[in-house]
């Protein structure tokens, strides 16, 4: 009797111990498999699940998934680097007038930021991949054996530059979303990436009224955007050269569908938006955009879903209202760093590139 119940025991543990591997087997990194990630360019960046990085690499349009094994915050400091062009520049051998960065991810799980820049403007320009930690510490990100998965985006289309093919991404609920474009009719898209990766699948285009030009839009790249909730619905928020600001519910964003988006506000013409978040604060919702021209705006979401539609040439602006942060002059890239931060990549007064921590505005 005994002897029965010790060969069942025995049985139930090693059936658990099956069901947990099972499980663990079922986790995102268990999509990656190890290899030499070699890359053509890096454009956009963003974090998923498990420390997972996607890289967007336009001139081969595709999307990578990498395993940065980065996964506890070591200390609490919070990035602060002074001309880190020129620390970066050095410890790649060039010239900072030879590198370009190209985006900026803060991992969630340990608050090092991840930074894709070019080295070189020649034909034979490198990509590079970096992390910089809470430290400040810089260093190369080694892309020789490492656990990775690559998706190509099919029907790629041309922009004005390389970086033009992918945009931006986001992680949401098990999925990729990528703004692209494509050689179709509709160029400007939006595409739904399942992950662990499967086929990337047909595109939803896009269709806009752009006030600012008067007229509707198919092929105007998507600049950045990010994802909101308006109402209970899932929505994304996407911003356009010179500067409409667009809602697309992601409820109409399916394979092959053409939408067209509202045009919730105009926010000045001879302006490229560069990067895009959402955050909170006393209670309100707050939407904050670095731009080329334009600087970093501040955007109240209230009153979102009752903003009308633009549908008629705008002079100057229109629609939602937001603030300049005169603060935050000169920054090119932006992310979240936790729930009272932000992490920019600004110029100074020098013209040299800062990395720094701020409160949000």
């Amino acid at each position: 009797m005994i002897g029965s119940r010790l060969r069942l025991t025995a049985l139930a543990l090693a059936l658990a111990l099956a069901f947990a591997n099972s499980l663990q087997a079922a986790g995102p990194r268990d999509s990656l498999k190890k290899g030499n990630l070699e890359l053509q360019s890096i454009g956009a960046l963003a974090f998923g699940p498990e420390g997972i990085l996607f890289v967007g690499d336009p001139r081969a349009a595709a999307i990578v998934a990498v395993d940065t094994q980065d996964r506890v915050a070591v200390g609490t400091e919070r990035p602060k680097v002074d001309a880190i062009d020129e620390k970066i520049a050095s410890l790649l051998g060039i010239e900072a007038g030879q590198l370009v960065v190209n985006d900026l991810a803060v991992n969630p799980l340990s608050g090092n930021a991840y930074l894709g820049v070019t080295r070189g403007k020649a034909a034979d320009a490198k990509p590079v991949l970096l992390r910089v930690e809470r430290s400040g510490k810089i260093a190369e990100v080694a892309l020789t054996d490492v656990p990775f998965a690559r998706t190509p985006l099919p029907n790629p289309g041309k922009g004005r530059t390389p970086n033009e093919v992918i945009t931006h991404m986001a992680y949401v609920k098990g999925q990729l979303l990528v703004a692209c474009l494509s050689n179709e009719d509709f160029a400007s898209q939006f595409r739904f990436l399942p992950f662990p990766f499967k086929d990337a699948g047909k595109g939803a285009a896009v269709e806009i009224y752009h006030g600012s030009h008067g007229r509707l839009e198919t092929r105007s790249p998507i600049r950045t955007f990010v994802p909101y909730e308006i109402n209970g619905e899932a929505n994304v928020l996407a911003a356009y050269t010179c500067t409409p600001l667009v809602q697309v519910p992601v409820a109409e964003l399916k394979p092959g569908a053409k939408v067209k988006g509202k045009t919730i506000a105009e926010l000045g013409n001879h302006n490229v938006p560069l990067d895009l978040i959402v955050y909170q604060k006393d209670g309100k919702d707050y939407l904050l955009m670095a731009n080329s021209a334009r600087g970093v705006m501040k955007i109240p979401t209230e009153g979102i879903d009752k903003v009308e539609s633009i549908t008629k040439r705008i002079g100057d602006t229109a629609g939602l209202k937001y603030e300049t942060v005169a603060s935050l002059e000169g920054t090119a890239q932006l992310d979240i760093f936790d729930k009272g931060h932000v992490l920019v990549l600004r110029k100074n007064k020098d013209k040299k590139l800062d990395l720094a921590t701020v409160e949000l505005p």
